[in-house]
């Protein structure tokens, strides 16, 4: 079982989200000072949250990359003053090896990376860190990953990426004990990729580490609601308890308290017989 900090996953965890930045998809510029930033936090933990996902660059489509001390600069501080506060794990959402080296010293125990450490020194440094890290599958990179995105057999591709991802950290020298793995709900694939992906989300657990899915108001349930990102949280929701379903164990959610609530009753009717009144 893979512990993360006080988390244990043997039932679903809620990764609350935390973007320090301007400009992503649906809470960009809500968070960037401290103070407000750390609000959030901590109403997340009260909500139940088992981990608190820090993100300093938006990988939405079409986002302006941003550069290393830029990143540092939004993400270090937050961290800092969050592990005063918060007593939960604290993820760092980089896929740079200078970031996920000062996030780490700053207090975070978790990398999550949407480029699967392929960049260039991101795998060194997560074997250094040894903290866990979680393993995403993008079809080509942000500002042009939904510019016509094709597969074969969707579910087949992204599983056997990821499985061979797995293996190569592995023989780089990172446990597998570390390890997570994210489908990249959005990341280079068209709403029925995601759908089908979800549909056939099981096959992923059959690589031997933890799930992690990230649904929450990605434009899929907004096509697929008819709604705008603004009213996306009941869609949101029904979304994370498919994939709980499916097996996966950590749930990334930006409303927490509703996503807690929903995955409780759901472990509560998949665990009947050990629920008690």
């Amino acid at each position: 079982m893979l512990h993360l900090g006080p988390v244990k996953l043997d039932s679903p965890a809620v990764m609350g989200v935390l973007n320090v930045t301007p400009d992503s998809f649906s809470d960009g510029g809500r968070y960037l000072t401290i103070d407000v930033a750390l609000q959030h936090a901590q109403q997340m933990a009260e909500q139940g949250a088992a981990i608190i996902d820090v993100g300093g660059e938006s990988t939405r489509p079409g986002a302006r990359a941003v550069n290393e001390q830029e990143e540092l600069d939004r993400v270090v501080p937050v961290i800092e003053a969050l592990r005063r506060v918060v007593d939960l794990p604290i993820s760092i959402d980089t896929s740079k090896p200078g970031v996920m080296r000062a996030a780490v010293a700053a207090g975070a125990s978790i990398i999550n990376d949407v480029y699967a450490l392929q960049a260039n020194g991101a795998l060194q440094a997560a074997v250094e860190l040894q903290q866990p890290v979680c393993l995403m599958h993008m079809q080509g990179e942000p500002r042009t990953m939904q510019n016509k995105p094709q597969y074969d057999d969707v579910v087949a591709e992204v599983t056997q990426f990821l499985r061979e991802r797995v293996a190569q950290c592995v023989q780089a020298g990172l446990g597998k004990g570390l390890i997570i793995v994210d489908p990249g709900f959005g990341f280079g694939k068209t709403p029925a990729h995601n759908v089908e992906l979800l549909a056939g989300l099981g096959r992923l657990t059959e690589i031997g580490v933890p799930v992690l899915v990230g649904l929450s108001r990605k434009s899929t349930l907004g096509k697929i609601a008819g709604k705008d990102v603004s009213q996306l949280m009941p869609a949101s929701i029904a979304a994370a308890v498919l994939a709980f379903q499916q097996g996966a164990q950590i749930i990334r959610a930006h409303d927490v308290a509703e996503t807690v609530d929903a995955l409780r009753v759901a472990a509560a009717v998949m665990n009947t017989g050990s629920f008690n009144d």
